[in-house]
Parts: structure tokens; sequence; C-alpha cells
């Protein structure tokens, strides 16, 4: 039996237009994709806020996946709402609007079961929700956290003291850049390791993934495909599937962080072919083997 994971984030419904069709008031968040990733791995618990909006309709998602729901917490209000827009560059969203409703109070209180968790993802929230989540968990193996640059304009002070607790950051190369205060990705990359990670995972949109641990780096691309509808959850996406990985494996060690951005980057690619959850949702495990197959012969070479 795989190890339990518990994330922390939004749970959320986003409106999305890109250049190949746009969908209205659709599942979202960072919790939701990260969970639903994840749970073809290993056992997910996941601690949101959704409002009274929020039907049951929605929670069959969460069900149908096995998600243990008891931090879902329900309250009077509306949930959290995003609205962005993609040109042809599918890397960067622009948002059109966004309502925080029951999300602007979220205060995570971790169920007293959860408090065992091995595996901890804290979603892309207020760094100092972070650490208070992190105050709530007794001895995680293994801690990986979000952040983007919001965070890291205004509250890097915050910031910079949660991620001295977390061992795997998974942010993108512009907020690593931003993080590190260097122009070079490299060299950002080295800064922001010596901040506390002891592994920073950068993610590049369509080149790829870069993963610096210790003094290796390694890299992988992103899947080549010739239907792209939807980025938005793609990075929470790679996120589950990679925690995932590693709470399947129950060990830590650099093979498995490879293997784990091998299995994080197969659940992003089938994430961006259809609008939200609606490919996520309709996976099953010979289809995630069979991609994680080709991403290995995609990248397979012989020395000379």
């Amino acid at each position: 039996m795989s190890a339990s994971i518990l994330v922390v984030g939004s749970v959320a419904f986003d409106s999305v237009k890109t250049p190949f069709g746009e969908a209205h008031e659709i599942l979202g968040g960072s919790a939701t994709y990260f969970s639903v990733a994840a749970s073809y791995f290993a056992p997910v618990r996941v601690v949101a806020v959704v409002g009274k909006d929020f039907s049951d309709e929605h929670l069959g998602v969460f069900r149908k996946h096995k998600i243990d729901i008891e931090g879902l917490t329900r309250v009077a209000g509306n949930t959290f709402r995003w609205k962005g827009e993609y040109g042809y560059d599918l890397n960067e969203a622009r948002t059109l609007d966004t309502k925080l409703n029951v999300f602007e109070t979220f205060n995570p209180v971790i169920p007293e079961s959860y408090r065992s968790s091995e595996y901890v993802f804290l979603g892309n929230i207020d760094p100092e929700l972070q650490l208070r989540v992190l105050q709530q968990i007794k001895r995680p193996r293994v801690v990986a956290c979000d952040t983007m640059n919001f965070w890291i304009k205004g509250t890097l002070d915050a910031l910079k003291r949660t991620i001295q607790h977390v061992d795997i950051l998974i942010i993108n190369d512009s907020e690593v850049r931003m993080l590190g205060d260097e122009a070079n990705l490299v060299r950002a990359a080295r800064k922001v390791l010596g901040l506390g990670p002891k592994t920073l995972i950068v993610k590049r949109g369509e080149y790829g993934v870069l993963m610096f641990h210790g003094n290796s780096i390694f890299g992988a691309p992103a899947f080549p495909l010739e239907d792209v509808y939807d980025p938005t959850g793609a990075g929470d996406s790679f996120a589950g599937g990679f925690m995932g990985a590693l709470a399947h494996a129950g060990e830590i060690n650099e093979r498995v962080f490879r293997r784990g951005i091998i299995f994080g980057s197969v659940m992003a690619s089938f994430n961006v072919e259809k609008f939200s959850l609606e490919r996520l949702t309709d996976l099953n495990r010979a289809e995630i083997d069979e991609r994680f197959r080709q991403f290995k012969a995609l990248t397979h070479f012989e020395e000379l």
C-alpha cells in the first residue's frame, strides 16, 4: 500500500478561453488537478475550502478517484473563481478576472487523521498559510511546495521562512529567476537551493522540466502532442504525478526523483489534451504506463 499524500491548495471554478475553444465554470484549482493526477499512484487527502455553490456532482470527481475529502470544507459564500485567456503562446495565461470569494479567508486546519501524512504538497497559497500547515504535520518524509510571482514579490521574507522547511520546491523558470535574483537560470537555481530546499524542479512549459538536486542536473522534454487544448492545471498535474510516483515508490533518492519527473510530465501531457479535468478523470493506469514508455523511448540514446 502506497503512503498517503496530503495536498493543501485551492479548489475553484475556472472560465478558460484558448485559440482552440472555451469553457465556462469548469472545475479547477491547484488541489483539484494535483489530487486527481496523484490518485493514479497513491491515496490522496485534500484540504481546501469551497462555497455552498459546490455541488455533489463536483464532489463526485473526488469520490470517483477515492480522494479523501474529510478536509474539504464547505462554507457560506461562493467558491473561488478564475477567468483567463491564452493566446497561441500557451505557456502563459492572461488573467481576466479573479474572485477569491471563500478562498480569501481560507485558514487550513488539518484533520487529526491527516496529520501523520508522509508526503505533503503545499499548493500555491500564502506562504504564511503554508508554514501554518507544516506546523500541524507530524514528521513528514517529503514536503514539496509551489509558489508564484505574486508571493515572491509581496511576501518574500515569509516565503523564505517557509521554504527553509521544504524538501522540494516546484516552480517555473521565471519564478526561479525572480526568487534567485539572477537572469541565468542555472545560477538562479543554485541561489534558490541555498535558501533551503534539497531539490529544485523547474517547470518550463512546452520546453519540459529541469531538476537541480545536489550537484546533478536532470532534464526532460515536454511530450510532443498534436492536440493541446487547455494548459490550465498542467503544473499541478505534473506535481501530482511526481509526488504520486514518489509515494508509490516508497523510496527517496535521485533515481526515484528522475522517474517521478517523467510520470509528472506524463500526467501534465494528458491534462492539456482537453479542457478542465476531462482527460485526467478518464485515464487508466495502462495508458499512463504506455506514455511513460513512450517518454523513455523519446529520450533514450546509447553512449558512443
